[in-house]
């Protein structure tokens, strides 16, 4: 079965790659290796059209697994205890459990397995985003610590050093990795580009550009840091303003969106025959998937209007 699809598909593309640059008489000639006609085609039409059907097929399979290239580096950033295969293995786990739960009736399993698949996930995420949470809010203070210690007579090393033996995790982490590649023979502004790659933070590119520049062609970088460090307190000054004008949107689209589920598990814990009608006729299933489309519509443009840049 899944040979015949790999065939499958690599004919389709081959097909696609023949109709962009190729010449008419020789589109007709493979056509022709399709349509059975043996006088227009011969066995070396043949081949060239199961190779260049694989490698369409292949190249097709590459982008799509590259997309996945950054997965350990999601499992860094969030600071995952799970191995990424563990963390497949628990994915699969909460799937199987949830539709078990579920298993009556049958039209809800598929559902509560892809939301028992996607639980996981969503816990994976909340943590990486707490953890970069956790490291914007500690960012201003760690610069005004290695702005002191600039000051007093240390270098850049010995003021990343500082941040990571007197500040919390997980800011002190992150600097200690770049002392650690520092001392590993790694160039500072590099270890710190590394760091970046790790967390990805607007003001946290701002300290490494400014490294970067005053190591070329110098100035006061702890008076450089000074000034980053009040551009950071006054964001998030504005921020906490932001939030507190978009709170009452906020607040709306939690509700909106989590009501529905709600209701409808409510609804079926007091009658489930009221509620299987929707899955159990045509008319039904089309409404569940007209009212999750626009559910998930209302969804981004509530994140619109309350997502305020700053």
């Amino acid at each position: 079965m899944g040979a015949a699809a790999v065939g499958v598909m690599a004919l389709v593309f081959g097909v696609g790659s023949f109709l962009q640059g190729r010449r008419a008489s020789q589109t007709e000639s493979r056509l022709a290796a399709f349509t059975g006609n043996a006088s227009q085609s011969n066995p070396q039409i043949a081949d060239e059209i199961v190779r260049d059907g694989l490698s369409s097929a292949s190249g097709l399979w590459g982008s799509l697994l590259s997309r996945f290239k950054n997965l350990p580096m999601f499992f860094q950033q969030a600071e995952s205890p799970l191995k990424p295969e563990q963390f497949f293995m628990v994915c699969g786990g909460s799937a199987v459990l949830c539709a078990v739960i579920a298993r009556s009736p049958t039209a809800l399993v598929p559902l509560a397995g892809i939301v028992g698949l996607s639980l996981p996930w969503g816990w994976l995420w909340w943590r990486r985003r707490c953890r970069f949470k956790k490291f914007e809010g500690q960012l201003s203070d760690a610069l005004d610590l290695i702005s002191r210690a600039l000051r007093s007579g240390h270098s850049l090393g010995s003021g990343l050093q500082v941040v990571a033996n007197e500040m919390p995790a997980p800011i002190a982490t992150e600097f200690l990795k770049v002392h650690e590649e520092q001392n590993l023979g790694i160039p500072i502004d590099q270890a710190l580009k590394n760091m970046l790659r790790r967390v990805p933070n607007m003001d946290l590119k701002f300290f490494v550009t400014a490294v970067a520049i005053q190591r070329q062609s110098g100035g006061d970088l702890a008076e450089i840091l000074n000034k980053i460090s009040e551009l950071v307190r006054e964001r998030f000054k504005i921020l906490g303003q932001v939030k507190a004008l978009t709170g009452e949107g906020r607040i709306s689209g939690v509700v909106l969106l989590g009501l529905p589920p709600v209701l409808f598990a409510a609804v079926y814990s007091l009658n489930p025959d009221y509620v299987i009608v929707l899955f159990d006729t045509e008319m039904g299933r089309k409404m569940l998937f007209a009212s999750g489309f626009l559910q998930i519509l209302g969804a981004i443009a509530i994140k619109k209007i309350i997502d305020i840049k700053v």
